[in-house]
């Protein structure tokens, strides 16, 4: 018994004195095995290219050497550069045509098809169903649609005794005919994105309105659009940032003709850089698009949140 007592009072620990106990919330290296993947993709996909295109945008450079510093020369070269200008305004006039576009028509769709019937989920399966084409087959069905003469788009003016506009060759026309086959190429994700939003408001706060006597204008503009608007403003930054870096459709469809007028920044890009072997200047076009994009994206979430509360 007194040998039991004398191992119990060894184990236990005098009064006043702290002893060390592992904190469960103290952060240990190991766990950084988890990450070490994720954060070597990123950044030998992302940050490393990002500032090696900086430092090779101050260089004159080709796809065989990296020649001397030229400082700020290849972005004097592109703002004395029409088709680069050009290029530019292609991009944002593409942009207004095509974002405004897939925020309204989506979130048309979503509202129409939000409810839980067996054709609402067949229109949902078609209109998402474009979303998953490649580039290639996208524009190789609305060339189809677009050629003069035998199109479908010439058939169906013919039933009226119409012409069809030429959506390819006409220089007034040719990047509305590409922001077309683009809003019919990405509306599935606005739509799919306004649904699910659409879906987590409580179906007690309709009911509340409908005791109230609301109409449906007064039920959406009262509940259901200040419920979404935060997914609203994900939909429009999303598309900037997607339409901003538009290359195939144009490629394929016109090859950035007529005379330039279809031709984007990431396409002017490709010309300079793959075709051209102007490796420096095709870097600083992408370094201004990068530039023009987070200002964009940035712009409209700053309004967006200047008129409200997300």
């Amino acid at each position: 018994m007194a040998e039991q007592l004398t191992l119990a009072q060894t184990a236990t620990p005098a009064a006043g004195v702290r002893v060390p106990s592992a904190d469960i919330y103290a952060p240990k290296w190991r766990n950084f095995i988890f990450v070490a993947p994720y954060l070597f993709f990123f950044t030998t996909l992302l940050v490393f290219p990002l500032l090696w295109g900086i430092w090779l945008s101050f260089h004159k450079a080709d796809t065989f050497a990296t020649g001397k510093f030229v400082g700020f020369g290849n972005y004097i070269r592109l703002f004395h550069d029409k088709v680069f200008l050009q290029s530019i305004w292609n991009t944002f006039y593409f942009v207004a045509l095509t974002v405004p576009a897939l925020a309204l028509i989506g979130l048309f769709l979503a509202l129409s098809l939000n409810r839980r019937t067996r054709s609402a989920a067949v229109l949902r399966t078609i209109f998402f169903s474009s979303s998953v084409l490649s580039v290639t087959i996208v524009t190789l069905i609305w060339r189809i649609v677009y050629i003069p003469n035998n199109g479908l788009l010439s058939l169906v003016y013919g039933w009226f005794g119409a012409t069809a506009p030429s959506f390819i060759s006409d220089p007034d026309l040719a990047m509305i005919g590409i922001a077309i086959a683009t809003i019919w190429w990405c509306i599935g994700l606005p739509m799919m994105l306004f649904l699910s939003a659409l879906q987590q408001i409580p179906q007690d706060i309709y009911e509340a309105a409908a005791l109230d006597n609301a109409n449906r204008w007064q039920t959406l503009r009262s509940i259901t659009l200040p419920s979404i608007k935060r997914t609203f403003v994900l939909v429009i930054i999303i598309q900037i940032v997607l339409q901003f870096q538009l290359f195939g459709q144009p490629w394929l469809m016109t090859r950035g003709g007529p005379n330039n007028l279809t031709k984007p920044i990431v396409l002017y890009i490709y010309d300079t850089a793959f075709r051209r072997w102007d490796l420096g200047l095709g870097a600083a076009a992408s370094e201004i698009l990068f530039i023009l994009i987070l200002i964009a994206a940035m712009a409209q979430y700053l309004v967006t949140r200047r008129k409200g509360e997300l």
